[in-house]
């Protein structure tokens, strides 16, 4: 029974075997951090940036990859990598910057695809086409997009609005790349209807991939300030597996999943807990979501001609 469309299904249709992600980070930063727009960051952002680590430990990208890909092959059994550039924006600064790092990503060995973190409003047509050129079968952009809400991106110190967004996977989309959009549950001040109403906006624009990604708090930001003085509580549990099971049966059936709930580290990790048994989300998503599907295909079975 096919639960939603994920990722891992995907890699197996396109390359007939397992392909494992392997995060590298770049050094990159962002114009939220570096006076450009702020210096404060997103309210929900680690000042360190999402990733593994190793690139601050002072291991370059050929490092990184050789230790996961060691990791990998010996744990998931598998020699077909994706090179993730996820900490911070991988496509800000000069386009000559991304450029030599692609050209570090290509001999990687191992590599079948590209898939590249970065904010909407750090790319235009040339970066694009570098990402696009890359010799690989699956070229990904991963875009923040975390909300459409204009007032939420605001009270998140974001830095840009939807419609910068919208041109982003636009532009991706002509360049030929596959767009995985990055959206956020339990922003600051958004309803249900917020996050539900973001999932309508993706299935009418070029979009090939989503994440979802609860909003937990890490230590040391602006969201932590807002958690202990009691003006932000996050998501339970339960109330993120209803509404992401919501979005997943109202998400247009061919956009593939790459994600259904985030994995912070114990060590960045503020508020809440739960975020720390990724497992048992996922399974409590899986069974809401297996109930559907079988009552679903009951319906069609009970239909007159069925």
């Amino acid at each position: 029974m096919i639960l939603w469309n994920s990722l891992s299904a995907h890699w197996r249709r396109i390359f007939g075997r397992r392909v494992q992600k392997i995060p590298l980070d770049a050094g990159s930063t962002c114009p939220n951090r570096d006076g450009t727009l702020s210096t404060r960051g997103c309210t929900f952002c680690n000042a360190t940036g999402s990733g593994s680590g190793l690139g601050l430990a002072g291991m370059d990208i050929p490092a990184q990859w050789d230790y996961w890909r060691a990791h990998f092959m010996a744990s998931a059994g598998t020699d077909l990598f994706v090179a993730y550039l996820q900490s911070f924006s991988n496509t800000y600064g000069p386009a000559e910057r991304l450029a030599r790092l692609l050209q570090t990503l290509a001999p990687l060995p191992g590599l079948a695809g590209i898939s590249v973190g970065t904010r909407p409003d750090c790319l235009d047509e040339r970066k694009a086409a570098l990402l696009a050129a890359m010799p690989c079968r699956e070229n990904w952009l991963e875009l923040g997009v975390q909300t459409f809400n204009n007032a939420t991106l605001q009270r998140i110190n974001r830095g840009h609005d939807a419609s910068a967004s919208v041109r982003a996977i636009e532009l991706a989309a002509r360049a030929g790349l596959s767009v995985c959009v990055h959206l956020m549950a339990g922003l600051p001040g958004e309803r249900p209807e917020d996050m539900l109403e973001a999932v309508r906006i993706v299935n009418d624009l070029p979009v090939q991939g989503i994440k979802f990604h609860n909003v937990y708090v890490c230590r040391n930001t602006p969201l932590a300030g807002e958690f202990l003085s009691g003006s932000f509580v996050p998501l339970s549990r339960e109330t993120y597996v209803d509404l992401v099971v919501e979005a997943l049966c109202l998400l247009r059936p061919d956009i593939i999943v790459h994600r259904v709930v985030a994995d912070p580290t114990a060590d960045e990790l503020l508020a809440p807990e739960w975020t720390l048994t990724k497992h048992q989300t996922v399974m409590a998503i899986e069974r809401r979501m297996r109930a559907i599907r079988k009552a679903e295909e009951a319906a069609r079975q009970t239909r007159p001609g069925a």
